[in-house]
């Protein structure tokens, strides 16, 4: 229970981190402007599939945020979000047998991805939770929290 607690407070640390790092910029001279945009938060985080792993996102002040889900050794990885409404999030499929990332309420759904394959979803506009599953495999679930 001690690793998960440490592995978790790590993952949001790191997530915490990176948005912050991104949503700033100063161009030293006092002024805010600068000659390229904020970039959103774009974070990746793999756990093992053993662990239970949370992540949280926010969006940035120049738009939504961005979140990527690793489908690996039959799991979500992470399998617990929290995302803002609209965020995008990339789901990559890690393992040789096909899956899917699919809303129980059908809200959201990947398709099926191959090997390798990609899609993006965009997380729903109300704010609430989100069970999800692969539609392949049952036993493989996750949640979606819209805040």
């Amino acid at each position: 229970m001690r690793h998960r607690r440490s592995h978790s407070a790590l993952i949001v640390a790191a997530l915490c981190l990176v948005t912050t790092l991104t949503g700033c910029s100063d161009s030293g001279d006092g002024s805010s402007s600068s000659s390229t945009p904020p970039a959103s938060a774009s974070v990746s985080a793999s756990v093992s599939a053993s662990a239970s792993a949370s992540a949280s996102v926010s969006s940035s002040e120049s738009g939504k945020g961005e979140v990527r889900v690793t489908i690996k050794d039959f799991a979500f990885q992470p399998a617990e979000l929290e995302v803002s409404p609209g965020t995008k999030i990339t789901v990559t499929n890690e393992d040789s047998a096909p899956h899917t990332l699919t809303a129980d309420d059908k809200s959201f759904d990947t398709g099926d991805l191959a090997q390798g394959e990609s899609a993006t979803i965009t997380a729903p506009s109300k704010p609430g939770s989100y069970s999800y599953i692969c539609t392949v495999h049952p036993n493989m679930k996750g949640t979606l929290t819209v805040r």
